[in-house]
């Protein structure tokens, strides 16, 4: 499978020149790294060039790097694409990382691989990146008036606000979250001769 995937490095090397940012092969999977300017162009040369010919887009997730403890990321935000193709039974991962941290924006792949829909759909409920000129871009997950996007690193455990139904009102209604933040530390017992060597 190695040389597969080594003969696939030097045809993406080949055909996308500097776009490609990085090709890494690790575990037995190829990573190509490009930026959100090449993302788009890219996402079309794998599809349609008959070397490559990545038919199908299996996932695609967003990654928050705030607190990697690894080496250096050129952003914040990025987005792994995880193709397949099945013409030439290989697969490969696509990382583009967002521009802006404060507003993360990448391009839509769903005119490509009409299944990244729903995926980018979570991508920006849960991360907040947006994807311009994605057909119906809105949560998916959480609910309507939910505030914050709850898998970025700096999202709160507890979260921002907190909904009940209100008997008076007769509807659901949303409050500032009233838990106080807390460690839970277990308390441990044990009896009183716990690790000792009895004689008997």
């Amino acid at each position: 499978m190695s040389e597969k995937l080594e003969r696939l490095s030097q045809v993406l090397a080949e055909k996308l020149g500097e776009r490609a940012k990085s090709l890494v092969l690790a575990s037995g999977e190829l990573t190509l790294l490009v930026s959100a300017r090449d993302y788009s162009s890219v996402a079309l040369l794998l599809r349609d060039d008959p070397d490559l010919r990545f038919e199908q887009l299996v996932d695609l997730t967003g990654l928050d790097y705030s607190s990697y403890a690894g080496q250096e990321q050129p952003g914040r935000f990025a987005v792994a694409v995880h193709l397949l193709s099945v013409s030439k039974n290989v697969r490969l991962r696509l990382r583009v990382f967002a521009d802006d941290e404060s507003f993360p924006m990448l391009d839509s792949v769903c005119d490509v691989w009409p299944s990244a829909n729903w995926f980018e759909r979570e991508a920006f409920d849960l991360f907040g990146i947006v994807f311009p000129n994605h057909p119906d871009l809105r949560r998916i997950l959480t609910d309507y008036g939910f505030v914050g996007y709850p898998f970025r690193k700096d999202f709160p455990v507890s979260g921002y606000v907190e909904m009940r139904y209100d008997q008076e009102l007769g509807r659901v209604v949303y409050q500032p979250v009233s838990i106080e933040p807390r460690e839970n530390t277990p308390r441990i017992v044990r009896d009183e001769n716990y690790g000792n060597v009895g004689n008997g």
